[in-house]
């Protein structure tokens, strides 16, 4: 089979399509005929190894799974021995972080894990960005436990995860303030933002309103910064690390304290989380923002824009040719 390789960690040019051995579906196992994929902020931190320390995990001089993928949608080829929740012809989606693998013609994923049917009337195109950025969104969301009626500040609006963030914070009832630059401003509004911030022709930071939480969606801001914007009890999410791995040293020290606090967004996973942003995708709630789609063939130029500072959502790349 197809599928997008790397042998050495670097830029996007170390990946390249090859032929590769096809998966199997062993025991409690589904085999997935991809038809999409995507390339996001995940696959480029692996495929750089940045920051270092993800080399703990996938390699200390090289890496040791040479496909990347985190997000897949497809058709059901086989499934192993004792599977019943799932059939061939069954069209699916998920999430397969660590294991990776989605930048292939096909993937064997185990069907206890991140994976569900794909809504009727929702194409895989549609589907396959729908897990890995709202993923991310969600786990702010359940971490800071906002709830309809308080006031939340989304920066970086426009990625994959704060335009997840925006709408399902919105689906909740809570009221959103999102910032961006110029050019996305009336794509924020029409994910449901209450108010947008040009991040470009003021600083957010000396906004004069507060909030019961501040999601960094982007990692480029620190809780000093935006300290001033929240309530007495409010929230600071940020999906990076920060500065001296701050957000994770924070926690702690700012809970002892009380009042404003950061919290860090560690990632939820099961196969409820699919499910219900599948629910969310079919009912319409949730849109998934698409900025580019690639043939398996090009993905090096979808690494290329994924890592360029000027991708909107997320990325697609269509391992079958659309119809």
């Amino acid at each position: 089979m197809k599928a997008a390789v790397h042998h050495r960690y670097g830029p996007p040019d170390v990946v390249r399509v090859a032929e590769v051995d096809r998966p199997a579906a062993g025991d409690g196992d589904v085999l997935v005929r991809v038809h999409a994929t995507t390339v996001n902020r995940t696959d480029c931190a692996y495929r750089a190894a940045r920051p270092f320390f993800v080399r703990a995990a996938t390699g200390l001089t090289r890496p040791r799974r040479a496909v990347l993928g985190t997000e897949f949608a497809g058709v059901v080829e086989a499934v192993g021995a004792g599977v019943t929740a799932f059939a061939a012809g069954d069209r699916v989606f998920g999430y397969n972080e660590g294991a990776f693998g989605t930048h292939a013609e096909y993937l064997a994923v185990p069907a206890g894990g991140m994976i569900a049917a794909i809504p009727a009337g929702v194409s895989f195109a549609e589907a396959a960005p729908g897990t890995e950025g709202a993923h991310y969104a969600l786990s702010f969301i359940r971490a800071s436990r906002v709830r309809a009626g308080q006031d939340v500040l989304v920066y970086g609006a426009t990625g994959a995860i704060g335009s997840a963030a925006v709408q399902l914070l919105k689906d909740l009832g809570v009221t959103v303030t999102a910032v961006c630059d110029t050019a996305n401003l009336e794509l924020v509004r029409g994910l449901g933002a209450d108010r947008v911030v040009d991040y470009t022709a003021e600083d957010f930071t000396r906004d004069a309103r507060t909030y019961d939480a501040v999601f960094d969606a982007v990692g480029k801001s620190t809780f000093g910064r935006c300290k001033r914007l929240l309530k007495p009890r409010g929230k600071y999410l940020s999906s990076d690390l920060g500065p001296w791995w701050q957000n994770l040293l924070l926690p702690p020290a700012t809970r002892l304290l009380g009042g404003r606090r950061v919290v860090f967004p560690f990632p939820v996973h099961g196969q409820e989380v699919v499910r219900h942003l599948g629910d969310l995708i079919g009912s319409g709630r949730f849109r998934p923002v698409v900025d580019r789609r690639y043939p398996l063939d090009e993905i090096v130029a979808a690494h290329r824009h994924a890592e360029s500072g000027r991708k909107v959502g997320n990325i697609v790349i269509d391992v079958v040719p659309p119809a």
